[in-house]
């Protein structure tokens, strides 16, 4: 798989079920009798996921005495804030979940990340390939990748067959086609959780992918702000897909992934026909089918072609999810992170999590046909541009995706989400 096309660092994404998750205190260390405790939080509070981690856990305190992993799973939306809050507090998890891009660069210029560059072993480095690029900072490595997440439209296949679309949408006018097709049948086309507001969000940053040009996108991450023509004409042209209303009936108030109501939930109960989301999406759906079972007609296509935009055909927005250490964590924990992506490892995440692993030699262990679509894809792609909230760090992102949404809502503009991003820009 060539991972060596990526602008920018992983995913604000989750890769497993996600439920309402609590959270302990923070970094583990040496214990008195010479043992060590590493705390460890990551996003996936359910399911499979869950038994992952607690599996992969417990493995690795079976090869390594004396030492002790404790996990808290943290609910996706929350982690941030809470991750934020723990390492402005000195006493953060010793493994937390990485975000890459501007959220990572923050945290390594605050000095709260480890320096890993020298910790990572030969074989994982041949192993992970260019996907390591996406946790480095200032050409030192932050962070170890497990999972590579491109974004595009899943589907049900039935749904689309029984609306007579039988071929996937290739430009924004096929999709707004084939949505009022759906729509003649009684269900939603799209569904989106605008409630969590990056789900919304996402629909503008593939716009943008579509307009903007490569060295735009490249400058975004260093400038942080929408000074190119090409930020408002992706609001514009999102404006205009939106006066098409192709979205679910109360989006605004629809949460992304928890629950049988929630934007995964209604594509998994054959409730709406298409879900714009990342490559941890089969897994959600899974978990919310009526029997807990992958979705037997899941389908994907990439992010539909936007005329007149400056944005090369096939380009991909995605990201990479992983996790990094915590500046003062044991030397134990980049132990863990060699562990957790050797081959059975990450053979097992990609059946666990239902997702395309960063590791080369697992993705073998790729099966569900959308994921095969997906990967081929990104392998094709002549770049992949990581999630703009991602990519601006954290208080831009959110001011960005809250921009989005306000558009979404009818109260927004395609010059307030530039608006919004710059001022933002501006005080960070």
């Amino acid at each position: 798989m060539n991972k060596r096309k990526i602008l920018a660092a992983s995913a604000i994404a989750v890769a497993g079920t996600l439920a309402l998750g609590g959270c302990a205190g923070g970094g583990g260390g040496e214990n008195a009798d010479g043992s060590v405790t590493l705390t460890f939080w990551h996003n996936s509070t359910t399911g499979d996921g869950k038994k992952y981690w607690e599996d992969t856990a417990a493995a690795f305190e079976e090869a390594n005495p004396g030492v002790t992993i404790e996990i808290q799973a943290v609910q996706n939306e929350e982690m941030d804030g809470k991750l934020q809050t723990a390492l402005n507090s000195g006493d953060a998890p010793d493994i937390f979940m990485a975000r890459g891009g501007g959220k990572l660069a923050d945290i390594v210029e605050a000095g709260q990340a480890m320096d890993l560059t020298d910790k990572i072993s030969d074989d994982v480095k041949t192993a992970l390939g260019g996907s390591l690029g996406a946790f480095e900072v200032d050409g030192k490595n932050y962070g170890m990748p497990v999972a590579v997440l491109p974004s595009g439209i899943f589907t049900s296949q039935d749904l689309l067959t029984a609306a007579g679309v039988t071929e996937a949408p290739a430009t924004i006018e096929d999709l707004e086609a084939a949505d009022e097709k759906i729509k003649a049948t009684g269900v939603a086309p799209i569904a989106v959780g605008a409630k969590d507001a990056w789900p919304a969000a996402h629909w503008y940053y593939n716009f943008a992918l579509r307009a903007c040009a490569k060295d735009v996108l490249d400058a975004a991450a260093e400038s942080r702000n929408f000074d190119d023509p090409c930020w408002l004409e992706a609001g514009e042209n999102l404006q205009s897909f939106l006066a098409t209303e192709p979205f679910n009936e109360g989006f605004l108030t629809t949460a992304a992934q928890q629950g049988a109501g929630s934007s995964a939930g209604l594509l998994a109960n054959h409730q709406a026909a298409m879900e714009l989301m990342g490559a941890w999406n089969p897994g959600v759906i899974a978990s919310l089918t009526p029997d807990q079972q992958p979705l037997a007609d899941l389908g994907w296509f990439p992010f539909p072609e936007v005329p007149g935009g400056d944005g090369e055909p096939g380009a991909i927005m995605g990201g990479v999810d992983g996790y990094s250490c915590w500046v003062n964590a044991p030397e134990q924990c980049a132990d863990f992170l060699n562990f957790m992506v050797t081959k059975e490892n990450q053979e097992y995440y990609a059946e666990a999590f239902q997702t395309i692993p960063a590791s080369s030699e697992a993705t073998d262990a790729v099966t569900t046909p959308a994921l095969q679509s997906a990967l081929a894809a990104y392998t094709d792609a002549p770049y992949v541009s990581v999630w703009l909230d991602t990519l601006y760090g954290q208080n831009v992102g959110n001011a960005l995706n809250v921009a989005v949404v306000d558009m979404f809502a009818g109260k927004g503009s395609p010059q307030g989400i530039v608006d919004a991003v710059n001022a933002a820009a501006s005080r960070s």
